[in-house]
């Protein structure tokens, strides 16, 4: 039987009833709000100053933290995945700590260490005067605490997965340690690294207990769209649909336009 006829193969009745059902799961509240949506307001919501602000600085501050994620987490997850210091297991369970963590504890947790009062903000507060608190950058770093494990995680499947042989023949003719990490096994991982990056950016885009702990709520600055979409909810609920939709929609096109990628990439097609 060929890989194709084994995937194809009819699914045990019990398997496609509880299937059919968690897709129903899914699909329902999404279904609801396309329905509950008053369509006619949409151009008022989209041109109100308010809601353009939020939107573009969650575009804005969620393609910041991806880039960083990238930067940060692709070292990262190459050394939780190939190298052999001690204690792995324990630093892979703190950094990704945050995929678990309640959001607002996530927030706490950064005022604690990054406040004006906290560990390493009171340090800057009083040698450079910086203060993270309530700020754009207070943002992406809230961003960033939540959402860089998705990116970590999956990248390091990713270097587990993929295969060494190229990389050993080119060590063998003489390539540099950075050589063969940026032109061998980059490459060779770009699907779990797009996957990644793609998690990351649409958990960034979502963030919202830790950004308005850390970040706060002040138009303009730090009020994204997920914190409109709330303030909405308490004064108007038909614009708080049209975000929410509007969020479904923008995250939805991503995803979609990249399936074939990420999905490979998690399962480990490199």
């Amino acid at each position: 039987m060929t890989t194709r006829a084994r995937h194809e193969q009819r699914a045990p009745l019990l398997l496609a009833v509880l299937g059919t059902l968690a897709v129903i799961f899914f699909v329902l509240p999404l279904f609801a709000l396309a329905v509950r949506v008053p369509w006619s307001s949409l151009v008022d919501v989209l041109g109100n100053e308010a809601t353009t602000e939020a939107l573009m600085l969650s575009i804005i501050t969620s393609v910041i933290t991806t880039a960083i994620a990238v930067i940060f987490g692709v070292p990262l997850a190459w050394l939780l995945a190939r190298s052999t210091m001690p204690g792995r297991q324990m630093i892979r369970a703190i950094c990704t700590l945050s995929m678990v963590l309640p959001p607002v504890v996530a927030g706490v947790a950064l005022l604690a260490s990054l406040g004006r009062r906290g560990v390493v903000g009171q340090l800057l507060n009083d040698w450079i005067g910086l203060r993270l608190p309530f700020t754009m950058p207070a943002v992406v770093i809230a961003q960033l605490f939540v959402a860089m494990p998705f990116l970590v995680l999956t990248v390091e499947s990713g270097f587990a997965r993929s295969s060494t042989t190229a990389e050993e023949a080119a060590r063998t003719l003489g390539a540099s340690p950075w050589y063969v990490f940026s032109r061998v096994t980059v490459p060779a991982t770009r699907s779990a690294i797009l996957a990644g990056a793609v998690l990351t950016w649409a958990r960034a885009l979502g963030e919202f207990g830790a950004t308005i702990t850390f970040a706060g709520n002040f138009p303009g600055a730090t009020r994204t769209l997920p914190i409109a979409t709330y303030l909405a909810l308490e004064t108007n609920v038909d614009d708080a649909l049209l975000i929410s939709m509007l969020m479904v929609m923008l995250s939805l096109v991503i995803l979609v336009a990249l399936r074939g990628r990420w999905i490979g990439a998690i399962g480990g097609a490199r």
